[in-house]
């Protein structure tokens, strides 16, 4: 080859070097730019990336999901200083900017400026009386009934359950204390969000059997009747169901379904639990899954400072389950898909809701060698009810059992029933989901409003994705025996 062939190509190689170094400078910047809320500056530069030929489907994707998620953001924050100091004033009278700026730096008052404008998370001022320890004290003698931040136990009947299942599980039968349950879940879209005659697609989340926890899954009704069902091995299962949009119309999808939660709990001697096989069978469960579950520097520093030396996995677990609970109060969170990475923002922010305390735990305990996995849907507490996440973990030789870190350790001096929700479940839980972010089936051909979970429900068209404010849902239940 003569010089100049070889120059040429060198010179090849250092301008493909450049444009690639050039590509995550700017994917550096944008990320920035989203991050720091110069979101004008941020989409000006994303809309000349995708001007750059050669893209190719998912770095379009993932282009086109950053402008989207600049949309979400402005959706989450839209309170003014106004705003939050008219609800925080009802407790807190002296409160003025300078105190706002005080707790805004402490991460106590959730805040952005976007594009020079400061705007507050939509819940941060009732999220300020659940997070700032002084600030919970106001609430609490203001509201002496409320039992304080979701999440933890709070009704006579799951007492009652969890008794039960203390009483009767034994080592051979884990599973005890069936509830049978109907469900009643309705998805409406808002009249003309679809242009008429275009065909809306619904997904809605649905129960898939688990061997002694969920069972005797009954589909009652749906409407439309037509319907695609997932197969039960799905992790995120949904029915599916479509109709035509109707011009001033909203649409209403339904279904009705009943099904059996029974109860768990496996009691623990931390003597006999052993070490995880690392490059075993549930290796899949101790590794990182980017983007929530990634061992950064800070998580794993926090990891070893929290076990503190200890190498028993069950007492590790306890470790890492009573930090969550003492460090991340629950408050109401943003949409996950604002977030880049959730255990991280718990790290930061020092609090987050049951997914965000979860995803932490769980990274904590696959940094500490427990294998640990992510499972979500709904917890009844009668006569109240929310979405809900929680997390699985493995114990050897116990196997897989359930924990949420959420409701926390119990008040009692028993330390069976102390930590029974970190190898226990009550029997009032609905299992929609078995990991986070998986596919569909049919599959979705556009962004899901909720990327990593998967309990109210997707709904798109032909045009692209239906969010949150385009559509309403309702989830209704009765015990019925």
């Amino acid at each position: 080859m003569s010089r100049k062939g070889k120059w040429f190509i060198l010179a090849s190689l250092a301008l493909a070097l450049a444009c690639a170094q050039a590509g995550r400078a700017h994917k550096e910047e944008y990320r920035t730019m989203i991050d720091q809320g110069e979101f004008t500056r941020a989409g000006l530069a994303i809309a000349e990336l995708l001007k750059q030929p050669g893209l190719s489907p998912a770095e379009r994707a993932g282009l086109e999901f950053e402008i989207e998620r600049m949309a979400r953001i402005r959706k989450d924050f839209t309170k003014s200083e106004a705003d939050v100091l008219d609800f925080i004033r009802i407790y807190y009278p002296d409160a003025d900017s300078a105190r706002l700026a005080v707790w805004e730096e402490e991460k106590s008052l959730e805040m952005m400026r976007i594009d020079g404008e400061k705007r507050y998370f939509k819940n941060s001022a009732r999220n300020l009386f659940r997070i700032n320890a002084a600030c919970r004290e106001l609430w609490r003698a203001a509201h002496p009934t409320d039992p304080g931040a979701a999440g933890g136990p709070g009704s006579r009947a799951l007492d009652e359950n969890i008794a039960r299942i203390l009483a009767s599980a034994t080592p051979a039968q884990p599973f005890v204390a069936p509830v049978r349950m109907r469900i009643e879940h309705t998805l409406t879209v808002n009249a003309d969000a679809v242009p008429a005659g275009e065909t809306i697609r619904c997904w809605i989340p649905f129960p898939r059997e688990i061997p002694g926890r969920q069972t005797a899954i009954r589909l009652i009704s749906t409407a439309p009747e037509n319907h695609f069902l997932a197969d039960t091995s799905r992790l995120q299962r949904t029915i599916y169901l479509e109709q035509p949009a109707i011009a001033g119309v909203p649409a209403r999808f339904h279904v009705a379904y009943e099904y059996t939660s029974h109860g768990s709990f496996t009691r623990i001697d931390p003597e006999v639990v052993k070490p995880a096989a690392p490059d075993g069978p549930l290796q899949p469960w101790l590794r990182e899954e980017p983007p929530h579950i990634v061992f950064t520097p800070e998580l794993r520093a926090l990891a070893a400072e929290v076990a503190g030396g200890e190498t028993n996995p069950y007492r590790v677990a306890q470790k890492l389950y009573a930090w969550v609970e003492e460090n991340i109060p629950w408050a109401s969170a943003r949409e996950y898909s604002t977030i880049r990475n959730l255990p991280m923002y718990a790290w930061e922010n020092r609090h987050g809701d049951c997914g965000i305390q979860h995803l932490t735990f769980i990274t904590l305990c696959r940094i500490s060698g427990i294998p640990a996995r992510w499972q979500s849907g709904w917890e009844f507490k009668p006569p109240t009810d929310s979405m809900h996440d929680w997390s699985m973990i493995w114990f050897a030789p116990y196997g897989w059992v359930p924990a949420d870190v959420t409701y926390g350790r119990r008040d009692a001096e028993d330390p069976v029933q102390r930590w029974f929700y970190l190898s226990g479940m009550d029997s009032y839980r609905l299992i929609f989901n078995d990991d986070v972010s998986r596919p569909f089936d049919p599959p979705k051909q556009h962004f899901r409003s909720e990327t990593l979970d998967s309990q109210r429900g997707e709904v798109e068209w032909s045009g692209g994705n239906l969010y949150f404010d385009q559509w309403d849902w309702e989830l209704k239940w009765e015990v019925i025996q």
